[in-house]
Formats: C-alpha cells, structure tokens, sequence
C-alpha cells in the first residue's frame, strides 16, 4: 500500500469538523500541485517533459505545494528543487539493493503506529500523509494504514508508551505529524505531558520548509502548553528551499523556545556539491538551525539515480570540515538496519 494523502485537507477528527473553516495551510495543501504537466506549465517548461519523466497515476504520484514550486528556477528542467519532486521514468527500473522498506521498520514496530529502533526513544507514526512526496522518500512504500499510522493506531502506541518507563523521549514522525490538525496534535501532547517518564518531544517533520503556513498560531500554542523539552528536526536539502516565509516560520518555532535542527540527505544532482552544502549549512545557522544529519541516500526502491558513492560523500564532508566551523558541520552518517544507533561515516 502506498502512501495516501486526506480525502480533504481538512483531516476529520471531530464530527462537526465540516463546518469549520479551514486553515490557511489546509487551504494551500488542497491547492498543491498533483499533475507533472501543470508544474512544467508553471515552470515554463515543455509539456513533454512531464510525458517522459512520469504520470499524475503513478503509484507515487507527483505533490508538492505551490509556495515551494514558487522557488524553483523557471525554465530549468535540472533544477534541484524540482529534482526532488518531479516523477522519473528511471524510478521504475529495478536496481539491485534497493528495496521497498530499506530500514527494516516492518521488522521493528513494538505496537500499531509504535516503531522501536533505539534505546530510550520511541518513534510514533502519526499520520501516512505528507505535503510533498520527494522522490527519494525511503517510506515511500511504507504500509501506513496496516502499521497502525491511522487514529487507533495512535491510541494503541500512546497505550504501549505509558506501560513502557524506559522511552524518555517520543518521536512523532509520519508522514509528516504536521499534517494532522492542531486538535489531534493537542490530543497526542496532553497524552505524552501525563507521563511523567517521557521528557522530550521531538517532531520531525518538513512542513516548515514546504508549508510554512502550518507553523500557525494553534501549533505554536500547542507546543507551548507542554512541559516537554522541545525539539523540532526540519528537513531542508538546498539553500534555495529556504527563503524568507521559511525563516519566519523558523523564528517562530524558535521563539517557544524550542531546539531546531535539520536533516538533509545527500542527493546527486541536487546537493553533492561542496559550495551547495555549505551555502545550506550558513543559510541554517542564520535561520537560528543546527545542520544536524548529512544523511547517506536510504536504498529505498525507485532512488537508486540520487545515490551519491561514500567516497564521495567523505570528500564533500572533508570540505565542509576545511570551510565551516565546527558547530555548521552536519554529521555525515547511514542508518543501518539493527544498529543501536545511526552509523558515522566522517
């Protein structure tokens, strides 16, 4: 089962929900864009680009936000932001290793919804939609509904949280957990602040790089409400996703207070670049963001042309180590199945 998005932008979580009107963010998420060819249009780019990279129909098809297709260049079929976005005929051909769940996570589900990986930490799958597919998703075949990402399945993890005294910290990911609405989320929070073993709350999620909209005033009280050490893991690949609505959003989210961190995989042709990864770490660190992970590509089925080799990804970190200072130097690494942690490869 693939992923799947609301049947409306409004995610039904109380029976008058209806008669609300809905956010801004819902709002722009009903807008995205869903078909290759009105992107190209967008883009001034030819149509048939759209008939030889991919179809609307596909088994993942094409999402992503109007507000993030704004910052791509027009005219460039190669630009690094559409890379990520724009489906490709070569994401049907079969590459040996890579595989539909490259992280094993089937194999590590502690309860519907609930995945245990390491020590301490307990990841909650709150919802299997998002507000952009990018391409090299390595959930981009996860069973959402059958692992329990759906609102039962969320009681159940919440339910296996408060037995288990050892997790500490709760991780909501997806999906994307911005995805639900600011009452869900109040619900999942009240839930976690009863516990008095769990700590922090960390949210990894990149709505606020392609939906700064979310980053409403009903999130921020949300957040601010809990007693939870806060923490909120962005993912951004290219300086250019991050302008100005980004960076408001950022500020905001830091104002709780709250530690921001980011997230950013390795991509050929989007950011294996020296001079890219460092324009992204300055941008970061003036948007008040740690650059946390450089991650290695996830070997997930249909990504295998954004694999970027270890040698050469150690030489991109090596220039970074030369340019930056320590604290913009993000930790290249690999997630590897049944390890206690995630591998560092520099």
């Amino acid at each position: 089962m693939q992923p799947t998005l609301p049947a409306s932008p409004i995610p039904a979580t109380q029976p008058d929900r209806a008669t609300v009107r809905p956010e801004r963010w819902q709002r722009e998420l009903a807008e995205a864009i869903r078909d290759p060819r009105e992107l190209c249009r967008m883009l001034g780019l030819d149509e048939r680009l759209a008939e030889t990279v991919g179809q609307p129909a596909a088994p993942f098809p094409l999402l992503v936000p109007r507000a993030f297709a704004a910052r791509m260049r027009r005219g460039d079929p190669r630009d690094p932001l559409l890379l990520q976005v724009l489906p490709q005929a070569v994401e049907d051909e079969p590459v040996a290793g890579f595989v539909a769940d490259p992280l094993q996570e089937a194999d590590v589900l502690a309860a519907p919804g609930l995945v245990r990986k390491y020590a301490g930490r307990a990841l909650l799958l709150v919802t299997g939609g998002c507000a952009v597919h990018c391409r090299y998703c390595f959930r981009r075949e996860f069973p959402y509904a059958s692992s329990g990402a759906t609102r039962r399945g969320v009681d159940a993890a919440l339910d296996a949280i408060a037995d288990d005294p050892d997790v500490a910290e709760v991780i909501l990911s997806g999906g994307d957990p911005l995805l639900a609405d600011d009452a869900h989320l109040a619900e999942i929070v009240e839930r976690l602040d009863a516990l008095p073993h769990v700590r922090r709350l960390r949210i990894h999620t990149r709505l606020p790089v392609v939906l700064p909209a979310r980053v409403n005033d009903g999130l921020l009280d949300v957040l601010a409400g809990s007693r939870l050490a806060r923490i909120v893991v962005v993912h951004a690949n290219h300086p250019a996703e991050l302008d100005d609505s980004v960076a408001d959003a950022l500020r905001r989210l830091a104002a709780l207070p709250c530690t921001l961190l980011n997230q950013a995989v390795l991509l050929a042709g989007v950011n294996d670049s020296a001079d890219v990864l460092r324009l992204l770490s300055e941008r970061l660190v003036e948007m008040g963001v740690v650059p946390y992970y450089l991650h290695m590509l996830d070997r997930v089925r249909g990504a295998a042309h954004f694999e970027v080799p270890e040698a050469r990804a150690r030489e991109l970190h090596g220039a970074l180590r030369d340019t930056l200072p320590g604290y913009a130097v993000p930790r290249l690494a690999r997630e590897v199945p049944g390890a206690a942690a995630k591998v560092w490869l520099a």
